[in-house]
């Protein structure tokens, strides 16, 4: 199940930009989070994508939402500009931002290649 972050969780769990100067993920798991509003079509669409690839990799990946409206000062953090934006963090090094709705198959790619889950 795909949970909501406010910018007090987002610090806890993912990267303390407060503290940190330099990437530091925070988290157990590799994470994928996605920026978001209300009112926007594509992140509708994208919504029940995430929670199926969050039900199919529970254990292995955490996956986040960021309600952008809600949470600005976290958008600012990470220049987003459109919407949906998805984050995606590996344990181990950087991570790498994609906008757009992405297709299952493309996410399935990522969690691969860049979070280095297999399936």
């Amino acid at each position: 199940m795909t949970e909501n972050l406010t910018k007090e969780t987002f610090l806890e769990k993912v990267f303390n930009f407060e503290k940190n100067k330099e990437w530091k993920f925070e988290g157990k798991r590799p994470a994928i989070i996605d920026f978001y509003a209300d009112w926007c079509g594509p992140c509708k669409m994208i919504a029940p994508i995430l929670e199926a690839l969050s039900e199919e990799y529970k254990g292995e990946i955490d996956i986040y939402k960021i309600d952008t409206e809600a949470e600005q000062e976290l958008s600012a953090a990470f220049a987003i500009r459109s919407i949906p934006s998805m984050l995606f963090c590996p344990v181990e090094g950087q991570p790498q931002m994609s906008n757009g709705a992405l297709p299952k198959a493309e996410l399935e790619r990522i969690i691969a290649d860049v979070l280095k889950v297999i399936k």
